[in-house]
C-alpha cells in the first residue's frame, strides 16, 4: 500500500501540466507563509511571541484565531488578520443571496455571479479595516487583550501614522492572501482560498509536536504534566478515531434514486434512466462552528465591558462572565446547542428542496415510489431533516474534544486542537479534495489515483 502511494506521487510529476501546477501552488503557498513571519513595521513582535510560548498556546479564542492565521498574529505580521474576512464575507453575500430576492435575482442573471464577487470583495476591505482597526486599537494597551501581557508592542510615538500603517498593512495581507487563494483555484490545482488555511493549520504541526513532547519528556528537566504511556496512548488512539470519524461523515452520503421517464425534446429522443441524488450528511460543512464560534467571542468582553462600567452590579456580572468563559459548561453546553442551530439554519438557506422539485418535474424525472412536486420536496425535507441531524450530532462531537482536552485535562491547545474542532475538519476536508483533483488529472491520464474505488459510496 506504502508502496502504490509512493508510485502515485511520482506519477503526478510524469505529467507537465499537473507537475506545473503542483510547484505552481508549492510556490503561492510558500509566499502565504512569508506573509505570516514578516512583521508590520514600528510593532514589537519578539514580546508578543514571548508571551504566546509562555501562555501555553495562548489559550481560548486568541489561540484559535492565531491559528487560522497560521501564526501570523503572535509575530503581529502583515497578514495577522489571516483569510477569515474573506471567508467571513463570502459567507455573508451567501446568506445574504438566499434571504435577499435582489441578490437572489441577480445571482441568476448573465454576469450577476461576478457583481456578487466583487460585493464580496468589497465587504472583505470594510471587515479588514474594521478588524484592523480593533487589533491595532488593542495593541496600543495589549493587557486588555493579553491577560498579564507586560511589555510595549508599539514603538511609533505618532499614533495617527501608527494606525494609518498597521490597517493598511493588515488589510494590503489580507487581500494578497485573496488573491494568492484565487490564484491557486485558476491555475494550480484548486481549492486555494482551503489550501491557504490548511497550510496555516499545518504549520503549526511542530509547534504541537514539540509541546506534546514537553508535556510528556520536558526538555528542561523538569516534572512531566501528563503520564506519558496512559495519556499518550490515550491521545494517539482519539487521534486515529477522530480523523477516521471525519473522513467517514465527510464522504458520507445519503443516495436517492431518481427515475428519468424517456421524453422528446426538439425531434431527438432521450432515453429514460435511473441515477442518484446524493445527499451530503455533513451537509453543512465546517459553517456551524465558525458561526458559533463568531457569536461566541462577543459575550465575555461585552460582560467585562459592562462590568467596569457598572460598579454596582459589577459582582454579579464578574460571575456572569466566569460561567460563559471558554471552556466552562456552560459554555460548551450553549457552544452544542448553536452548532446543532446553525447546522439546520445552514441546509434550511443553501438546500432548497422545492427548487430540486421543481427542476426534477421539468426534466421528467421523479423518485420511484413518491408524488412529484410537492411530494417530492416534502420527502427531500424529512431525508434532509434526519441525515442533518446525524451530521450536527458528530460536529458537535468534534467540536468540544478539543475544548475538553484543554480545559479539563489540561491538555496544551497546541496539541488539542489537532484532535477535532474546525482545524482538523478543515484540513482533512481540504485534502480530500485536493487528491480527488490530482486524482482527475491522474485517471485522465490512465494513471492509477490516491483513490483506488475511485468514487464515494453512501452510508445510510
Amino acid at each position: 500500500m506504502f508502496r502504490n502511494l509512493i508510485n502515485t506521487f511520482l506519477n503526478c510529476f510524469k505529467i507537465p501540466e499537473l507537475k506545473s501546477r503542483i510547484l505552481f501552488t508549492l510556490g503561492l503557498l510558500a509566499v502565504c507563509r512569508l506573509l505570516a513571519v514578516i512583521r508590520i513595521p514600528g510593532l514589537n513582535g519578539d514580546a508578543l511571541s514571548a508571551f504566546f510560548a509562555s501562555q501555553s498556546g495562548s489559550g481560548g479564542l486568541l489561540g484559535m484565531y492565531n491559528t487560522f492565521a497560521g501564526g501570523a498574529f503572535e509575530h503581529c505580521a502583515i497578514g495577522s488578520l489571516g483569510i477569515m474576512p474573506y471567508i467571513s464575507a463570502t459567507i455573508i453575500i451567501q446568506l445574504l443571496t438566499a434571504v435577499w430576492p435582489r441578490l437572489s435575482k441577480l445571482a441568476r442573471e448573465e454576469g450577476g455571479r461576478t457583481k456578487i464577487i466583487q460585493y464580496g470583495r468589497y465587504l472583505t476591505v470594510a471587515l479588514c479595516v474594521g478588524q484592523g482597526f480593533y487589533f491595532a486599537s488593542n495593541w496600543l494597551h495589549p493587557q486588555t487583550i493579553f491577560n498579564g501581557f507586560q511589555g510595549q508592542l508599539v514603538l511609533i510615538d505618532n499614533k495617527v501614522l501608527y494606525f494609518f500603517l498597521a490597517v493598511t498593512v493588515m488589510t494590503a495581507g489580507t487581500m494578497l492572501l485573496m488573491w494568492l487563494g484565487e490564484q491557486i483555484t485558476e491555475r494550480g490545482i484548486g481549492n486555494g482560498v482551503s489550501l491557504v488555511i490548511t497550510i496555516g493549520i499545518l504549520a503549526r504541526l511542530p509547534q504541537a509536536v514539540h509541546a506534546a513532547r514537553e508535556m510528556f519528556w520536558p526538555s528542561g528537566g523538569g516534572e512531566a504534566t501528563h503520564s506519558a504511556l496512559g495519556t499518550g496512548l490515550l491521545l494517539v488512539v482519539l487521534l486515529f478515531a477522530v480523523v477516521g470519524g471525519v473522513i467517514a461523515i465527510t464522504q458520507a452520503q445519503r443516495k436517492i434514486p431518481v427515475q428519468y421517464a424517456s421524453r422528446m425534446v426538439g425531434q431527438k429522443m432521450y432515453q429514460g434512466g435511473t441515477n442518484y441524488m446524493p445527499l451530503r450528511v455533513n451537509y453543512a460543512g465546517v459553517m456551524p462552528i465558525i458561526f458559533a464560534q463568531s457569536i461566541l467571542m462577543f459575550p465575555q468582553p461585552v460582560l467585562q465591558w459592562l462590568a467596569n462600567h457598572l460598579p454596582m452590579m459589577r459582582d454579579q456580572i464578574l460571575v456572569v462572565a466566569a460561567a460563559m468563559g471558554y471552556g466552562s459548561w456552560m459554555y460548551m453546553f450553549i457552544y452544542s446547542l448553536m452548532i446543532l442551530f446553525f447546522s439546520y439554519f445552514w441546509v434550511a438557506t443553501q438546500f432548497n428542496e422545492i427548487q430540486i422539485a421543481d427542476d426534477l418535474k421539468k426534466n421528467g424525472g421523479y423518485i420511484p415510489g413518491v408524488r412529484p412536486g410537492q411530494g417530492t420536496s416534502d420527502y427531500l425535507h424529512k431525508a434532509m431533516s434526519r441525515i442533518t441531524l446525524a451530521g450536527a450530532i458528530f460536529l458537535t462531537i468534534i467540536a468540544t474534544i478539543p475544548i475538553i482536552l484543554y480545559k479539563q485535562l489540561a491538555i496544551d491547545q497546541n496539541v488539542s486542537q489537532f484532535f477535532g474542532g474546525t482545524s482538523i475538519l478543515i484540513a482533512v476536508g481540504v485534502l480530500l479534495d485536493t487528491m480527488r483533483q490530482v486524482e482527475s488529472h491522474l485517471m485522465m491520464r490512465h494513471y492509477d489515483g490516491f483513490l483506488k474505488k475511485g468514487r464515494i459510496r453512501g452510508r445510510f
